[in-house]
């Protein structure tokens, strides 16, 4: 089994850095193989434009699903997006590892899917949701978040967290043929004691080793 972790953090010394290495380690404790995107070590460029390719159909107006679709029929995409692709490509689970900002992901790891998801290779011709590229993979969003568990219920401050990640659950992942796991959450972790992050840290990796057995989530229930 193989599992890609995408991670965006910038700073390392943060709570969603242990995080990332926490769930490296549960995974290859359970006998995955692990293939991982550190974005910001990468220093990833989000910023579609003709650098996502090496190809050009069109050199005097562009249009990304356009050249998209090009790049698919020619081999034309850039070195740094081929290899984005192969790991997505490879992988039966995929993690992505953020911070939740303004409810929705960094605008790095957005610019990856931008970059990476894309038309042609990764959907498109009638390929998406049940007929998705990815039918049968898995993905699953691992987030922490500034404020409470409580701000992020039903009713609560800001409403629903199942509500707040249905576009990224739904318009992302199953829209590219995933099927999607419950979300894992760590609500205010500069809140907590070390005692206690250590303890989500366990909960964590206790989650991945048996998270080949978890059944996806109906999106549409909520």
């Amino acid at each position: 089994m193989k599992a890609l972790i995408v991670y965006w953090h910038p700073e390392p010394k943060s709570f969603g850095h242990a995080m990332f290495i926490a769930g490296q380690q549960g995974l290859m404790e359970s006998g995955w193989e692990v293939n991982v995107s550190d974005l910001h070590e990468m220093a990833f460029n989000p910023v579609s434009s003709r650098a996502n390719f090496l190809s050009v159909k069109d050199p005097d107006y562009l249009k990304l699903q356009i050249e998209e679709v090009h790049a698919t029929e020619v081999n034309g995409f850039s070195a740094d997006i081929s290899a984005e692709m192969e790991k997505l490509e490879a992988c039966d689970l995929m993690i992505w590892q953020f911070p939740l900002w303004w409810f929705g992901l960094p605008a790095v790891l957005k610019g990856w899917v931008d970059r990476v998801f894309a038309m042609g290779r990764v959907y498109g011709g009638g390929r998406v949701y049940e007929q998705g590229v990815f039918k049968g993979k898995r993905a699953m969003l691992s987030l922490t978040t500034g404020g409470p568990a409580e701000a992020y219920a039903k009713g609560g401050f800001n409403g629903d967290m199942q509500g707040i990640l249905r576009p990224i659950h739904r318009g992302m992942l199953e829209f590219v043929g995933f099927d999607v796991l419950a979300p894992h959450v760590v609500n205010a972790p500069v809140r907590m004691s070390d005692e206690q992050r250590k303890a989500e840290l366990t909960r964590f990796k206790r989650r991945l080793a048996s998270i080949a057995a978890e059944e996806p989530i109906e999106i549409g229930q909520y």
